[in-house]
């Protein structure tokens, strides 16, 4: 065993010696990577579609997945102008729909103006990505840059670079208070700057190599690199502290480096398990974001361990002198006070930890959390949110419901919208079968060559030539076929002349070209949007809310009403409220399984590094309960958070706090074996504090900082509870954790699978 042990020994040192030899080619590697990660941060693909990380099995991911082969996407806006009176009201909506790349603007004054304030639909031609409804938009807000009104659009990307903006704020806050922190605790003013250094390449190299990845969720882009520096940076003050501590003892500064690293590698490593198994909980989640976060954050933590191992040396290399000459004493208070005051015969804190706890479980197993914007508590003031909820205030929720049912049936489709549109909580109901042509016909009315060549101008001879022809090639052709008795929906029609136009050049008059130019753009949009090669889209508007169980009825009965005609398994359903549905489906599961791992994950690699299935458990304990405590917060001030932060904010709390309780168990094993329990605590405390003051307020700060100065209500709430879970974790393993381990001291040494140490040393021991 033993020459196994000092094998493992001269592989690690032969690894660390060969590292420091080649420091100075490895900081050229790692800055020729960070120049190439710089170039492909802006490749980056950002998905702000929650939808979009649903798990593939779902209703809407499937439909989802249809719609996106099927269908063309859509830009649209819904526009609200207060203070203002009908007749201008009109006149704007007749100057909006001469906007180029406005294919449609619904107004009707009867349903869409109440109390001076007009409601405007309007649906562009293109998708959003593209430049033409974006250049639409603009055009809107230009003509209503003078009226009081709220603009809701699907276009561009205004709100992506609205947080962007934000971040750099919550990142220019965090790096001045971090520093502060950092010289505090640091025992080197210029430690500082390296470890800026240090974190700034990590987060370029995390970020760049997000391009791998493909796309990313808007709320992993958002939050990652803060997350990244809360979670990580210890690495570089623990590098940085090794290094101070060997040079006390060693002259040689190359040695003293050597083995300061080696003695890091152990502890980092060590320290990182617990935060990744955290992580890798998140990967295990049906809703796909968890993974997305997950897997950006691991990868980040990997960047951070790299750029600690190998950038680090080097930069150490480069300011030996500068590190000494700017060494200074501990500004930090002496805490083995504090550590007596806890070390006292009543456990308070312990008590008062008791006495809270089941309240705690109780509230926070009540917390509300939203499954949708509508219902999400704004922390910061959110222009988006805010403009939904005065539309939904005057004229009620514009809820968007579409179906998919096999295409080609157009009878059925014109009755599944009749009798859908009939429903109480459906105001509109939008299918090939029902948009007009005329009066008396729709787009899926079947006519004959005489009817056709009166609609088109042409002569009635031209028209039965045509049916004719696309009789034949459709297998309608018979003996003594009756051309004047065959009829063809129009938009079927329609759609084959076009194709003959487009692909045989068949030439018009000018009188015939203008009365197809007229129809043929609403002919393209409807079929682009509504018509696809296996499916037809029918798309239903509702008064009521995305969230609520009247609104998933309402999915099922519009199911009903295509079920007859296709068989309930050929109707897909999609849209906000079976989004809502899902999510509240895949939180029912992924709350405990996230709950649950993380846990299981957390206390094997407890188990492994102290060997003792008590201390785990209590260190598991304390860390759950403050995680309960954080969460009762939530119930107590009524405030309603996004679903998925309860899963990502349990997993990095987790994974991340329970590292403050390690450091102080840790201290307190070794004192131990010198001192009696409550001296030894003592010491853990003061010893310990520097740390875990540190890695408490830096992600206590960075998750305040985004809660506060981020208006996305889905990240704010995710900064909020990271920031107050830091914070009460870091108050509960300086106060709870202490104690317990005092009150549990004897039952520890029983558990453990080895000693503290060979014996001796605790014999003597005041018990």
């Amino acid at each position: 065993m033993g020459k196994v042990a000092d094998h493992k020994r001269i592989s690690l040192m032969g690894i660390v010696r060969g590292i420091i030899k080649m420091r100075f080619p490895i900081l050229l590697v790692f800055i020729a990577a960070a120049v190439l990660c710089v170039f492909t941060m802006g490749k980056v693909r950002i998905n702000n579609d929650l939808a979009a990380f649903l798990n593939e099995k779902t209703e809407t991911r499937q439909s989802l997945n249809i719609m996106e082969k099927e269908f063309a996407g859509y830009a649209s806006a819904t526009i609200m102008i207060e203070q203002i009176q009908e007749d201008k009201a009109e006149q704007y909506a007749v100057q909006i729909r001469k906007i180029a790349n406005v294919t449609t603007l619904s107004f009707d004054p009867a349903t869409d103006y109440k109390g001076e304030k007009a409601l405007f639909s309007v649906l562009f031609h293109g998708d959003i990505s593209e430049e033409g409804p974006q250049k639409a938009v603009e055009e809107i807000r230009n003509l209503l840059k003078n009226e009081k009104c709220h603009i809701i659009a699907n276009v561009g990307n205004d709100y992506s670079d609205q947080l962007a903006v934000e971040m750099v704020r919550v990142l220019a806050f965090s790096a001045i208070v971090i520093v502060v922190v950092l010289l505090l605790t640091s025992r080197s003013f210029f430690e500082v700057v390296i470890y800026l250094l240090v974190f700034m390449m990590a987060a370029i190299l995390n970020m760049g190599t997000n391009y791998w990845l493909g796309e990313i969720s808007a709320i992993t882009n958002t939050i990652a690199i803060i997350l990244q520096l809360a979670l990580a940076i210890d690495y570089a003050i623990i590098f940085a502290h090794r290094y101070q501590d060997e040079l006390e003892n060693n002259s040689d500064g190359k040695e003293a480096l050597i083995q300061a690293l080696a003695k890091s590698i152990r502890e980092v490593f060590s320290s990182s398990l617990t935060t990744i198994a955290g992580l890798v909980a998140l990967t295990l989640m049906q809703f796909r974001l968890g993974y997305d976060l997950g897997v950006v954050l691991i990868k980040g933590i990997v960047c951070s361990m790299l750029t600690v191992f190998l950038f680090m040396p080097g930069l150490i290399s480069f300011f030996p002198k500068i590190l000494k000459k700017t060494y200074h004493r501990s500004l930090l208070p002496n805490m083995e006070r504090w550590g007596k005051i806890l070390g006292k015969k009543v456990p308070v804190f312990l008590l008062l930890f008791a006495l809270i706890l089941p309240f705690s479980i109780i509230f926070s197993s009540n917390t509300t959390f939203a499954f949708s914007e509508q219902k999400i508590t704004e922390i910061v003031r959110n222009e988006r949110i805010e403009s939904n909820r005065e539309v939904e205030e005057t004229f009620g929720s514009n809820t968007i419901v579409a179906m998919l049912v096999p295409a080609g049936n157009y009878e059925a489709e014109g009755a599944i919208l009749e009798k859908a549109g009939s429903l109480p909580n459906i105001t509109r109901a939008n299918g090939i079968a029902n948009i007009q042509v005329d009066e008396t016909h729709v787009l899926t009315s079947r006519y004959t060559p005489a009817e056709f060549a009166s609609l088109l101008g042409i002569e009635e001879e031209q028209s039965g030539q045509l049916f004719s022809l696309y009789a034949f090639q459709h297998g309608d052709y018979r003996y003594n076929f009756d051309v004047t008795a065959y009829t063809i929906p129009l938009i079927d029609l329609v759609e084959y002349l076009f194709e003959k136009i487009d692909t045989h050049g068949i030439i018009l008059t000018e009188e015939q070209s203008v009365t197809l130019s007229e129809l043929r753009p609403q002919l393209e949009q409807a079929i682009s949007l509504m018509k696809g090669e296996h499916y037809s889209r029918l798309i239903f508007i509702s008064t009521l809310p995305i969230e609520g169980e009247a609104s998933e009825e309402l999915i099922e009965t519009l199911r009903s009403c295509a079920s007859p005609y296709y068989g309930a398994e050929n109707v897909h359903m999609a849209g906000s409220i079976t989004v809502a549905r899902d999510l509240k489906e895949a939180f029912r599961f992924d709350s405990a399984f996230v709950n649950w791992m993380t846990i299981a994950f957390v206390f094997v690699i407890l188990l492994l590094t102290f060997r003792n299935p008590l201390t785990a458990a209590l260190l598991v304990f304390v860390i759950q309960g403050s995680i309960w405590i954080n969460f009762s917060f939530s119930y107590m001030f009524g405030t309603v958070s996004l679903f998925v932060s309860q899963m990502i904010v349990t997993a990095i709390q987790m994974g991340a706090t329970i590292d403050y309780a390690i450091v102080i168990t840790n201290r307190y094993r070794d004192l131990r074996t010198r001192f009696e329990k409550r001296e030894a605590m003592a010491k853990a405390v003061n010893a310990s504090f520097p740390t875990v003051i540190t890695s408490g307020t830096i992600m206590c700060v960075a998750g305040l900082l985004i809660a506060f100065l981020v208006s996305d209500a889905y990240v704010g709430h995710i900064g909020l509870l990271v920031g107050r879970g830091a914070l009460i974790s870091v108050i509960l393993v300086l106060t709870v954790l202490p104690q317990l381990l005092l009150v549990f001291d004897p039952l520890i040494k029983k558990l453990t699978f080895r000693g503290f140490s060979s014996g001796k040393k605790e014999q003597n021991i005041e018990q």
